[in-house]
């Protein structure tokens, strides 16, 4: 790791010296498993900074390794993102090209400004509208894994339905240059909560837009925060939450890395040993004497402290209960990242509340994509859509509202 480090501009030697390097590269192999092979290669080209991904194939995932190279090729920028594929993106059988349209637009202001896509459906307004706030990681505006754009799929099926949709490339996707040397202060405000804030706002001047009817979906940490928003921001209509956990980020973690480790049925001894390790960094996120002062490389993934500060005590569905929005919640089956055991967490603290409804959708991933079976990463290397109930689901439940 000391000799990668050497290629590194001043910046990312700072934010990721060797040790957290190393850490970070043990986080990546405990998720997607050894690496195997170099798949593709691209070129990009970002705000004056030259961008190669090399999309690798992982024992249990496919994975986009971003690097990003100053004027002098140094490496200003290593990012890690579920890898896109390379195949062609198919029209779902709920959506309809010729019922929408779709524009280009800009979220945000001044610093962190992100390029994002309005679908706004055939017709005269005002019509509804749903921000889709993405999961965790650096996403695009599509939240593509593999060949597969779910949040595609929603905005077109939704659209074709009569409700406009506003998503936008994350923070994380488009600043990570700019971002990693403020790693040490990020929280999952700056991460997701605020451009969420920011989409809203933006649809409450777009003309054809009803600014009373503006509605946020969060899918996976999404979910988890959209309480968040909606506590913010006393304007937004209600939420929708997919896949959204109730549970803290940190024993999330801990459990998808075992049930990873888990799939091929042999726990060898350097996966116990990262178990262990996790163990002992999710331990660390739990003590109370935790400060901004601990080290990342001592926390899971190599997070910053001050991420797991601003989670820590966060319990989703009783903010969603003092909130009050309506909201109906939808999770997939077979989902090992945010399982039925967070579904139950909602239910739990939201049960008495008239206002919020829940289902369950026993064949469905993470992705909401049907599927047979204990569900693996390599599944999401297959193409498919968001299941057709699922967009009806929530294009009627917007409707009621």
């Amino acid at each position: 790791m000391a000799a990668a480090v050497q290629y590194f501009d001043a910046t990312m030697r700072q934010a990721l010296p060797a040790e957290k390097l190393r850490d970070t590269w043990r986080a990546v192999v405990a998720q997607a498993g050894p690496f195997q092979r170099q798949l593709a290669t691209r070129a990009e080209r970002v705000q004056g900074y030259d961008i190669v991904v090399v999309t690798c194939r992982f024992a249990r995932a496919t994975l986009d390794v971003r690097i990003t190279f100053d004027a002098s090729l140094r490496i200003a920028g290593l990012y890690f993102a579920p890898g896109k594929g390379t195949s062609e993106y198919t029209t779902p059988p709920y959506a309809n090209p010729a019922r929408f349209r779709e524009q280009t637009v800009r979220v945000g202001s001044g610093t962190w400004v992100l390029p994002g896509s309005l679908t706004f459906p055939a017709g005269v307004g005002p019509v509804s509208a749903v921000v889709l706030v993405h999961g965790s990681g650096p996403q695009d505006r599509d939240e593509a894994i593999g060949p597969n754009k779910p949040f595609r799929d929603l905005a077109w099926g939704l659209a074709t339905s009569g409700i406009a949709v506003l998503r936008y490339d994350k923070r994380t996707q488009v600043y990570a240059t700019q971002i990693a040397p403020l790693m040490d202060r990020f929280t999952v405000k700056e991460e997701t909560i605020d451009d969420a804030l920011a989409a809203v706002a933006l649809l409450r001047q777009t003309p054809g837009i009803n600014p009373k009817k503006i509605f946020v979906l969060g899918h996976s940490l999404g979910g988890t925060v959209a309480p968040r928003m909606a506590s913010a921001d006393p304007g937004i209509a209600g939420l929708i939450i997919m896949a959204g956990s109730t549970r803290p980020l940190e024993d999330l973690i801990l459990e998808q890395t075992a049930y990873l480790f888990s799939l091929d049925g042999v726990l060898s001894d350097d996966e116990r040993a990262q178990l262990d390790r996790l163990r002992r960094q999710v331990a660390r996120v739990k003590d109370p004497t935790l400060s901004p002062a601990v080290r990342a490389s001592e926390l899971p993934l190599g997070v910053p402290a001050r991420y797991w500060l601003d989670l820590r005590g966060y319990d989703p569905a009783a903010l969603a209960g003092r909130v009050g929005r309506p909201m109906p919640i939808v999770q997939g089956g077979r989902d090992y990242q945010v399982t039925t055991v967070d579904f139950e967490g909602w239910r739990k603290g939201l049960s008495a509340h008239r206002n919020v409804s829940f289902k369950l959708y026993p064949a469905l991933n993470h992705l909401f994509m049907e599927g047979e079976g204990k569900s693996t990463p390599v599944e999401y290397d297959r193409s498919g859509h968001v299941a057709g109930s699922v967009i009806e689901e929530i294009a009627s439940w917007v409707r009621r509202q």
